[in-house]
C-alpha cells in the first residue's frame, strides 16, 4: 500500500539505484556538465539540415527573412554588448593588478599577438603557395592600372594602426574609425607623343579623332568608415585600469563601479549564451537557404575554404598548440577543451568577436 514504510523504502532504494547509475554514466555526466556546448553543435548540425531541406521548397525572399531573424537577434544582442564588455572587463581586471604585473602583462601581450600575427602570416603563405586555389588565367592581362579609391599601402596601414591606437574622439571611437584612401587629386591630359597616340573613329562625324591618354594623379586622404574601432577602445581602457590601480583609495568608489558593471554584463552575456544554440540553428539554415547556386558556390569556393581551414587548423591545433606547451609546461588539450564553445560560436556566426564572449 502506498503510504506504508516498506514502500518508502523501496522508492528510496530506488531513486538511489536511478541517482547512482546516473553519477556512474560517464557520458551523461560529460552531457550535464557541458550541456550548452552539446546543444551549440546541436544548433549547428540542425541549422545545416533545415537549410538543406528548406531549399527544396524554394522559400521567398520573406520566408528566408524570417527564418533569419531569430540568429538576426542573436547578433543583434551580442554586438549590443560587445562595447560594455571591453570597457567593465578591462577596467576592472586591471586596476586590480599591480602596476609592475600589468607592465609584464602587457609586454607578453604585445610579444604574443606579434609572434602569432607573424606565424599565421607564414602558415596563411605556406598553404596559398602550396595549394593555389586561385586560378592563374585570371590574372593574365590585368596591368597595374591608376590606384583607386581603396589602394593602402603598406605605410598607411601601419600609421592607421597607431591613429587608430589613439583616437581623437573617444565617443567617435565607438562606432568609427580611421583609413587611409586614396581619391583624384586633379586629371591631367598628357601632351601626344610619336608613339602613344590613341587614334578612334567618332560614330558621328566619320573622321578620326586623335586622343591623349589621361593620367589621373592620386591624393592621400583620411576619412572614418563604419566598424567599432576596438584597438583605440582597448588602449583607453587599459590606461584607463592602470591608472585607477595606482590611485588605490582615492578611485576606490571608480573601482566598485566598473566591477558590478562587470557582473551585470557577464550576468547578460550568461543570459544570452543560452539562447545561442536556437539562434544558430536559424542563423545558419537562412544563410544556406539565400545561397541562389548552392553546388556552384561550393564548387567554386571549395579549395578557397579547404586551404583556409588547413590553415586555421594548422594555426591552432599546431602553432599554438606548440607555443602554448613550451610556456606553460601544460596539458594543451585542457585549454583546448575549454575553447571548445568559443570556436563552434564564432564558427556559426563568423565573428571572432562574438567567439570571444565564450572564452
Amino acid at each position: 500500500m502506498d503510504g506504508t514504510p516498506e514502500h518508502n523504502i523501496m522508492m528510496d532504494e530506488t531513486q538511489t539505484k536511478t541517482g547512482n547509475w546516473f553519477q556512474n554514466n560517464k557520458v551523461l555526466r560529460w552531457i550535464k556538465n557541458n550541456l550548452l556546448l552539446v546543444l551549440t553543435v546541436l544548433g549547428v548540425l540542425l541549422g545545416v539540415l533545415m537549410g538543406g531541406l528548406g531549399r527544396m521548397a524554394s522559400p521567398s525572399e520573406d520566408v528566408i527573412m524570417l527564418i533569419s531573424f531569430p540568429g538576426e537577434v542573436l547578433m543583434r544582442m551580442l554586438k549590443m554588448l560587445i562595447l560594455p564588455l571591453i570597457v567593465s572587463s578591462m577596467v576592472a581586471g586591471l586596476s586590480q593588478l599591480d602596476p609592475r604585473a600589468s607592465g609584464r602583462m602587457g609586454t607578453r601581450a604585445l610579444i604574443y599577438y606579434f609572434s602569432t600575427t607573424i606565424m599565421a602570416a607564414i602558415v596563411g603563405i605556406i598553404c596559398v603557395l602550396s595549394i593555389h586555389p586561385g586560378n592563374p588565367s585570371i590574372k593574365e592581362g590585368l596591368g597595374t592600372g591608376a590606384p583607386t579609391k581603396t589602394t593602402v599601402a603598406t605605410l598607411d596601414a601601419f600609421l592607421d594602426l597607431i591613429r587608430n591606437l589613439f583616437p581623437e574622439n573617444l565617443l567617435q571611437a565607438c562606432f568609427q574609425q580611421v583609413q587611409t584612401t586614396y581619391v583624384p587629386k586633379k586629371e591631367t591630359i598628357i601632351p601626344p607623343s610619336h608613339g602613344g597616340n590613341l587614334t578612334t573613329i567618332s560614330p558621328t562625324m566619320g573622321t578620326n579623332v586623335t586622343e591623349a591618354p589621361p593620367h589621373v594623379e592620386m591624393m592621400r586622404t583620411l576619412e572614418f568608415k563604419n566598424g567599432m574601432n576596438v584597438l583605440g577602445i582597448i588602449g583607453f581602457c587599459i590606461a584607463f585600469g592602470v591608472i585607477i590601480g595606482q590611485m588605490g583609495q582615492k578611485a576606490r568608489a571608480m573601482l566598485d563601479l566598473f566591477k558590478a558593471l562587470n557582473e551585470i554584463v557577464m550576468t547578460l552575456v550568461y543570459a544570452i549564451m543560452w539562447y545561442s544554440p536556437v539562434g544558430i540553428m536559424f542563423l545558419i539554415a537562412g544563410k544556406i537557404m539565400s545561397i541562389e547556386n548552392l553546388a556552384a558556390t561550393a564548387t567554386q569556393l571549395g579549395l578557397y575554404m579547404f586551404t583556409v581551414i588547413l590553415g586555421l587548423v594548422i594555426h591552432c591545433c599546431g602553432t599554438l598548440t606548440v607555443l602554448y606547451f613550451a610556456v606553460t609546461r601544460k596539458n594543451p588539450l585542457v585549454f583546448l577543451k575549454g575553447i571548445l564553445q568559443a570556436w563552434i560560436t564564432a564558427l556559426a556566426t563568423a565573428s571572432r568577436l562574438v567567439g570571444s564572449y565564450y572564452v
